[in-house]
């Protein structure tokens, strides 16, 4: 006898209960994934924008002090230079990294972002400064083990960068060649040829902003650090510091500065480091010519010119 009774509901749920309780825990699980990614996203979106609003304005005040300070310091040195008796090359060398973690804007000094020039590549009478070129190329000597600090070369030094007296520079000028001297400057991407005979050594205040900055990072020619610091430290103790040194100090006291002046007739110029108290460095170049100057007598401007370019650059007025 075949039995037509029909299943009871209870029955028919209680079997599809775990059916329905399996599909329901999945929708659950689905909806909370879905959900944490959901906040996630939205969490790097709001700290993207939040480190965005914060980077931004710095960037752009950054940018806004040097296009500030590079575009005063441009109209001073147009001005020192509009009759073409005087150059002038600034390079900022920014401070170490010591330093800078305690300097005001920091940031706006980065290494060469305010470098301006005026005048710069008119090839100019060196004077003196030719003298670094020649210590330039014995140091590059050196490095091939051409050349060594015996007493002679430690006392010449000493006379040629100190004094300023020639009869170092010119002895080793004619025992090398002004070829040999000239292709070197030239290798090394410098205004070229410095020397020539029957003529007095040319050069260009940008060339000696190039030779100055191998210099203070140790580089090039002057990689030995040893031999960098002896150089250096010769440049600090040279007698004439009317020019930059002078300057220098009166912009801001207990600036130091490491130079070589060159004077000449009527020119008179200076090629120097400076460091200022705070551990902040740069590099000028200045050189002038005419305007009936004799003996020192162009120094007093090249100083007048040095404190106007490092208060530009560095006084309160900048910051």
């Amino acid at each position: 006898m075949r039995n037509n009774k029909k299943p009871s509901i209870n029955r028919i749920i209680f079997k599809a209960f775990p059916w329905v309780m399996g599909i329901l825990l999945i929708l659950l699980v689905y909806i909370k994934i879905n959900s944490g990614s959901a906040q996630s996203n939205s969490n790097a979106a709001s700290n993207g924008s939040s480190a965005q609003s914060e980077s931004t304005p710095q960037t752009s005040q950054v940018v806004k002090k040097r296009r500030k300070i590079k575009s005063e310091l441009q109209s001073y040195l147009k001005e020192v230079t509009k009759d073409g008796t005087t150059s002038v090359s600034f390079y900022n060398l920014g401070a170490s990294k010591k330093d800078a973690k305690k300097i005001k804007n920091a940031a706006v000094y980065k290494e060469g972002s305010l470098t301006t020039e005026s005048n710069a590549h008119t090839p100019e009478v060196a004077a003196s400064t030719f003298k670094l070129f020649i210590s330039a190329f014995l140091m590059n000597q050196k490095l091939k083990g051409q050349f060594s600090w015996t007493a002679t070369n430690t006392n010449g030094f000493y006379q040629m960068i100190v004094n300023s007296d020639n009869t170092y520079a010119d002895a080793k000028l004619q025992s090398y060649g002004m070829s040999t001297v000239n292709q070197f400057v030239k290798d090394q991407g410098w205004y070229n040829p410095v020397f020539q005979e029957t003529k007095v050594a040319t050069t260009t205040s940008h060339s000696l902003m190039l030779l100055l900055e191998k210099l203070s990072q140790a580089q090039g020619p002057f990689k030995n650090s040893s031999d960098q610091q002896k150089i250096l430290g010769l440049m600090s103790k040279q007698i004439y510091r009317t020019g930059i040194p002078a300057g220098a100090s009166s912009a801001q006291s207990g600036t130091k500065v490491a130079d070589k002046v060159g004077f000449l007739n009527d020119t008179n110029n200076d090629a120097g480091i400076v460091t200022l108290p705070n551990g902040e460095r740069y590099i000028l170049v200045v050189m002038t010519h005419g305007h009936d100057q004799s003996g020192f007598s162009g120094f007093p401007k090249i100083a007048k010119i040095t404190k106007k370019v490092q208060t530009i650059v560095y006084g309160s007025d900048a910051n």
